[in-house]
């Protein structure tokens, strides 16, 4: 049967119709519906957290310096600020004042800290195990920390330093008795030039540049001659801090601890960061820094271990030694026989998430 040609039409015409209505109602759509209101963010505050060094920028505070660069801190909601470090005050009176929120110190200076009446509490440890020794030239003749009775000692100023020294060389024999000079200069430069005969290094630095610039020395490891072992430095807060558990405190660590985490497995891009980080000038020597990180990354945390978990044994088994030996003394100088060694360090800063 041939098509109606009428019928075709018709189609045709109901075709046309429709496609007109369609037309119309998306013309008439765009008068019946509002434009959606464009989408405006507020910026977020950034809760500011203050943190003070325990010596000019090194490879100790790699961390957070990365975490910096690579904008973590401002992923937590948080705006960190480095005060310029400073020797005439420091981390831990800053931190016990509330001048900082956070700082760099040891553990040496939070047990001495607590003694004194003014504490602060240790809430990660930067690196696991203590990495310092003595050390003296290798021409110098010194070959036993007993060696070292009535030679001068470039310290820094902290108040345990003398009598962890006197008990590193009365554990080899000596009779604990030495001079010792405040530094105004780096302890490598006054070991070099002969201002004073031994200082104590932390080996990821001062024992790395050593190697590199070819100066042979004599090395006393700290934990080889009658000192328990302990993490140090550390990262300390202020006891308020912990006990609120404070946000801000909260968002900074998690931040921190990723920097260092990030540090651990990519220590020569970490390097590079904390150069790119820190004022010109602040470092002579590059490779220095790329040496150091290679040293400490392996060491911030053991292996198959979190990076800042604080143990229970760093926290008894040294100040119980300095409890013993009666070394710690109070603000009139009167030696402490007890400390709660609980409130010494806190991993809850970690542990939350």
């Amino acid at each position: 049967m041939e098509p109606d040609p009428g019928n075709a039409g018709e189609r045709n015409m109901k075709k046309k119709i429709i496609l007109g209505a369609v037309v119309l109602l998306c013309i008439l759509g765009v008068n019946l519906y509002p434009k959606e209101k464009q989408i405006t963010s507020t910026p977020v505050e950034l809760q500011e957290v203050t943190v003070a060094l325990d010596w000019t920028p090194n490879t100790n505070h790699t961390g957070i310096y990365v975490a910096q660069k690579k904008g973590w801190y401002k992923d937590e909601g948080v705006r960190v600020t480095i005060l310029p470090y400073s020797q005439a005050v420091s981390s831990d009176v800053l931190v016990a004042t509330k001048k900082a929120d956070v700082g760099i110190s040891s553990t040496e200076g939070v047990v001495s800290d607590a003694a004194l009446g003014s504490p602060v509490v240790s809430i990660a440890s930067i690196i696991q195990h203590n990495t310092s020794s003595l050390v003296v030239r290798e021409d110098s003749g010194i070959t036993r920390p007993s060696d070292l009775d009535g030679k001068i000692y470039g310290g820094f100023g902290a108040p345990f330093e003398e009598a962890v020294v006197r008990k590193i060389i009365q554990s080899a024999g000596g009779q604990g008795e030495f001079e010792t000079v405040t530094l105004t200069v780096s302890a490598m430069q006054a070991l070099e030039s002969g201002q004073v005969d031994f200082v104590w290094i932390f080996d990821g630095w001062d024992g790395v540049a050593a190697k590199m610039q070819g100066l042979s020395l004599t090395a006393f490891p700290i934990t080889a001659f009658g000192i328990p072992d302990y993490s140090t430095p550390n990262i300390i807060a202020h006891p308020d801090s912990v006990n609120t558990r404070s946000d801000r405190i909260k968002r900074f660590m998690k931040a921190t601890a990723k920097g260092y985490e990030y540090a651990r497995e990519y220590p020569i891009e970490s390097a590079n960061l904390l150069l790119k980080a820190v004022p010109k000038g602040t470092f002579a020597d590059a490779d220095l820094v790329r040496q150091s990180q290679l040293y400490l990354s392996r060491r911030y945390a053991d292996t198959g271990g979190a990076w800042g978990i604080q143990k229970k044994n760093s926290w008894t088994k040294y100040p119980a030694f300095m409890l013993k030996e009666k070394l710690l003394t109070d603000a009139k100088g009167k030696v402490v026989t007890s400390l709660n060694y609980e409130s010494l360090y806190s991993n809850v800063f970690l542990f939350e998430k």
